[in-house]
C-alpha cells in the first residue's frame, strides 16, 4: 500500500511520535509512583514478616503445644490452653455465624432484592462490618458478662460471631447474584418450589464463594483481640469445659506476654504471633483453592 496516498494513510492509528510529551512523562511518573509503592509495601510486609519468623521459631518447642502459659517470672511453660481457648472460641463463633449469615445472605439475593427492608438490611449490615471490635466486645460485655457476673467462652463466642456475620452475608449475597436467571427458571418450569430451588440450584452453584466466604470469616476472627478482652479475659491455666470463668486464648494471651517485663512471655508471645499469623495464611490459601478449585474451564 502506498504510504504517500492521503486515504491510504487517513485511518492509520496515531504513532507513538504522535502522542504529547507531556503525556509521555505522566505515564511514565505513575509507572515509577506505583512501582516504588509497591515496593515499599513488599519490603515493610516482609520485614515484619521475617522479625515475626526470626523471633517466633526460637520459642517453638514440643512443649509450646502440650504446656499451659506459666505463671509470671517462671521459666518453661507453653500456649496449649491458649490455643485450645481460641480454636473452641473461633468455631463456636464460626458455628453462630454461618447459619445467620447464609440465610440472611439468602434472603437478601432471592427475596428481598430490591425491596426496603432488604436496603436498610444491606445497610446495617455494612454498618456492622465497618464497626470497631472493640465497641463489639463492650456490647457483648453488657448483654452477657454483666448479668452473668462473670467472664466466659461463651461471651468470646457471641462476640466473635457478631464480627464474622456481616462477612459471611456480604459474600452469600454476592455469589448467589452471580448464578445465572436462566438457572432459576429452568428448576421452576420443573415446578419446584423456590425453596427447593434454592437449596438445590442456587446454593450449589454458589457454593465455592459461600464457603470461601465463611473462611474468610474465619480467618477475620482468627487474631481478634479487643472483643476478647471484654468477654472471655484470658486464663494462664486450663479452662472449665462449661467455658465459664476466664478463657485462655492467644490474641489476649500475646497482647499480655508481649507487654510484660518477662523474657519467657515475651519469647512465647512471638510464638504465638508467629502461630495466628500461619494460620490465618494458611485459611487464605484455602480459600483462594477453593475458589480456583471451582472455576469454570
Amino acid at each position: 500500500m502506498d504510504a504517500s496516498n492521503p486515504i491510504a494513510t487517513a485511518g492509520r492509528a496515531p504513532t507513538a511520535s504522535r502522542v504529547r510529551p507531556g503525556r509521555r512523562i505522566a505515564d511514565r511518573v505513575l509507572i515509577l509512583a506505583s512501582t516504588i509503592a509497591t515496593l515499599l509495601g513488599i519490603v515493610v510486609l516482609g520485614s515484619i514478616l521475617l522479625m515475626l519468623i526470626v523471633e517466633g521459631v526460637k520459642g517453638f518447642s514440643p512443649s509450646l503445644f502440650t504446656a499451659p502459659t506459666p505463671g509470671p517470672g517462671s521459666e518453661g511453660g507453653g500456649i496449649a490452653n491458649a490455643i485450645l481457648g481460641s480454636l473452641v472460641m473461633t468455631f463456636l463463633g464460626i458455628l453462630i455465624a454461618t447459619p445467620i449469615g447464609l440465610m440472611a445472605g439468602t434472603f437478601l439475593a432471592e427475596y428481598g432484592r430490591t425491596s426496603k427492608l432488604a436496603d436498610i438490611i444491606r445497610f446495617l449490615n455494612d454498618v456492622l462490618l465497618s464497626a470497631p471490635s472493640i465497641l463489639i466486645g463492650l456490647f457483648v460485655y453488657t448483654l452477657m458478662v454483666r448479668p452473668m457476673g462473670t467472664y466466659s467462652g461463651w461471651a468470646g463466642a457471641v462476640a466473635l460471631a457478631i464480627i464474622a456475620t456481616p462477612v459471611i452475608v456480604r459474600t452469600t449475597e454476592d455469589m448467589l447474584r452471580l448464578v445465572p436467571g436462566p438457572m432459576r427458571e429452568a428448576g421452576a418450569a420443573l415446578g419446584a418450589p423456590r425453596s427447593l430451588v434454592i437449596r438445590a440450584v442456587t446454593w450449589r452453584a454458589a457454593s465455592a464463594g459461600i464457603v470461601t466466604g465463611i473462611i474468610l470469616a474465619l480467618a477475620r476472627i482468627a487474631g481478634e483481640t479487643a472483643p476478647l478482652l471484654f468477654t472471655a479475659l484470658n486464663n494462664n491455666s486450663w479452662f472449665n469445659a462449661n467455658l465459664l470463668g476466664g478463657v485462655p486464648n492467644l490474641p489476649v494471651m500475646i497482647y499480655q506476654f508481649a507487654l510484660s517485663p518477662y523474657p519467657n512471655w515475651q519469647s512465647l508471645a512471638w510464638s504465638g504471633a508467629l502461630l495466628i499469623t500461619v494460620t490465618i495464611l494458611a485459611l487464605s490459601v484455602v480459600a483462594r483453592f477453593v475458589i480456583k478449585d471451582q472455576r469454570p474451564r
